[in-house]
């Protein structure tokens, strides 16, 4: 009589390039299937997360494997005082066994490890699951993440005061990441964005737009666009983008966001895609009253309490957390 060989036990460690199209796969499908996609394997298109967000930090990016195969993988991007997860997928034939729960006990651990004051991510609203799963780890829904396009018809003028990342001298860039820094910092303490910055530098998967007041940097845009990207290809996805906090902010931000078009003109890219939290809510009118309109939404879900984050009024960001 034959009898049954024990279960290997799911293993959780580091993801290692050689991962990373079992990863990419993974994203693909269990978000296609979860989307009710006829085909899921075309969720993102020819756009891409997993590699680019590996090659940014090969050390915040975790798979859970099961008898030497790949089923499930999670991200953490540390943003210095911030820091979140996302996108954390698992294969939707291991869905339900506790996978992503096994996942985000070492997520939590990295996090404790950068020292992180205030973490998020970002949920499908409608899924009682996600959030009881979160809630678990600390994290509590709060704010509407509304996904926002436009259309970007012709080529905008670029306007005097704007610039690009790679349009500077090496020896400038460094001091060009510490304006960014100064910049976030000023909105909220330790916020820094230059893994960000260096990734599009570094793996050409985009720029990064800089705006000017005179001398000094008021504000700046990390842009992706193409394929193999986070954006894929005819998109220029502005991943992250902060203005200087001040009586100009509004003006700022709507110079920021021509130059964003102007870039993503430049590119043949002809829809520019952003994210807005609304408790940002002059950044979401913002982005409505320049031609900006949601295409999709999310929830914000958060640790500590609604003023320890710089989810509030009066704060000009785009960001991402997915």
């Amino acid at each position: 009589m034959a009898t049954s060989q024990p279960q290997t036990e799911i293993v959780i460690r580091p993801l290692h390039e050689s991962d990373l199209p079992a990863a990419d796969r993974i994203i693909r499908v269990a978000f296609g299937t979860f989307l009710g996609m006829p085909d899921p394997t075309a969720f993102m298109g020819d756009a891409s997360m997993a590699r680019t967000r590996w090659l940014a930090d090969h050390g915040s990016v975790l798979v859970a494997e099961h008898n030497g195969k790949v089923i499930g993988s999670n991200f953490a991007t540390n943003w210095g005082s911030f820091g979140f997860f996302g996108p954390l997928t698992v294969e939707p034939e291991y869905w339900n066994r506790g996978v992503a729960q096994r996942l985000l006990g070492p997520t939590m651990e990295i996090f404790r490890r950068w020292g992180n004051r205030h973490l998020g991510l970002y949920t499908f609203p409608h899924s009682p699951k996600h959030m009881a799963l979160y809630q678990k780890f600390g994290f509590w829904p709060r704010d509407l993440v509304v996904n926002f396009a436009k259309t970007v018809d012709g080529a905008p003028a670029v306007p005097l005061d704007v610039s690009r990342f790679s349009e500077a001298k090496l020896a400038d860039r460094e001091s060009l990441i510490a304006a960014c820094r100064e910049i976030t910092d000023a909105i909220f303490e330790g916020l820094d964005v230059q893994r960000e910055i260096r990734a599009v530098a570094e793996q050409n998967l985009g720029d990064t737009i800089l705006i000017w007041d005179s001398s000094r940097l008021a504000g700046f845009a990390v842009c992706h666009t193409g394929a193999g990207t986070e954006a894929g290809s005819g998109v220029c996805y502005a991943k992250f983008a902060a203005v200087r906090p001040g009586p100009r902010s509004e003006e700022t931000f709507a110079r920021l966001l021509r130059g964003i078009e102007s870039f993503a003109a430049s590119r043949r890219a002809p829809k520019v895609t952003a994210d807005v939290n609304a408790a940002r809510r002059e950044a979401f009118r913002a982005m409505l009253a320049n031609g900006f309109r949601p295409e999709r939404q999310g929830v914000a879900m958060e640790t500590g309490n609604a003023s320890s984050g710089y989810n509030r009024a009066g704060v000009y960001i785009l960001d991402d957390w997915r």
